[in-house]
């Protein structure tokens, strides 16, 4: 009999660079492989800014998960693209407010997969869980998610870098649509990602998508904020990610407004 062990060593692809272990390498962590590590150089490389970029994206999602678990009374996150675990997970974020909190963390990738399952451990009072799933398949991730959170309460889905990875034909509005009509009024969707403005991180994504397994598309802060459309922004609505209700005793690092994101709620 094949274990669970096994089957993610069959999926693992280490001779392409992968969105998450990328993204972890960014951040500084060790759940990456070389071809990540040059990957991610070669994007720093082209675009020197891009490490602060992912941290910048990294603290918004703790300030939009602070907002929502303190001030929306949110009790429910359904964490799509959840990536690699690191500091301030969704779960963690949530449960030092409300230890109750109830988190399900979405992705594809078996590496993420196995720390997801290893290192992603609930309060007492609340839940922690992992589905293994893509973002195109709205109605899986809807299904499993259900075992652990109540669809008929608020939940807030978060979905930070992950629109940009699903092209137009593939109608990410659509995708992101079907997971937003089946939680009720008063869940919330919080958003980020890049934008096509700034030339060198268009190269630098160009670079990138000739030798990943995931490719990334940049679009414009306008295409990027009509993902809310029919729901009610929060301010300050749509802005660039360091100016998304930043802490005032913690400014935040000074970088290209490459990257816009926002908070709304489903009236």
């Amino acid at each position: 009999m094949t274990n669970r062990r096994e089957e993610v060593g069959a999926g693992l692809r280490t001779d392409r660079p992968h969105s998450a272990r990328v993204w972890n390498y960014l951040l500084a962590g060790k759940d990456n492989y070389p071809v990540d590590q040059e990957a991610g150089e070669v994007i720093v490389t082209t675009f020197p800014e891009f490490a602060a970029v992912a941290r910048l994206q990294r603290r918004f999602l703790a300030r939009a998960v602070r907002f929502l678990t303190g001030e929306a009374g949110i009790r429910q996150f359904l964490d799509i693209g959840a990536g690699l675990p690191t500091a301030d997970n969704t779960h963690e974020l949530a449960q030092r407010i409300a230890p109750e909190s109830r988190i399900v963390y979405v992705d594809n990738d078996p590496l993420v997969l196995t720390h997801a399952q290893a290192l992603l451990t609930s309060s007492p009072e609340g839940a922690c869980a992992y589905v293994d799933a893509d973002v195109r398949d709205p109605e899986r991730i809807l299904a499993e998610a259900a075992r652990t959170l109540d669809l008929s309460r608020p939940v807030a889905l978060t979905a930070l870098g992950i629109m940009g990875q699903i092209s137009d034909a593939e109608r990410p509005a659509e995708l992101l649509g079907t997971l937003l009509s089946a939680l009720p009024p008063g869940s919330y969707l919080a958003l980020s990602d890049g934008t096509n403005g700034n030339a060198a991180l268009s190269r630098a994504v160009e670079v990138y998508n000739g030798q990943s397994a995931n490719t990334y598309r940049l679009r414009s802060p306008q295409e990027i904020a009509a993902f809310f459309a029919g729901l009610d922004l929060v301010e300050p609505g749509v802005v660039a990610t360091a100016s998304w209700r930043p802490a005032a005793d913690r400014p935040e690092e000074p970088t290209a407004d490459v990257s816009v994101c926002g908070v709304a709620v489903k009236g």
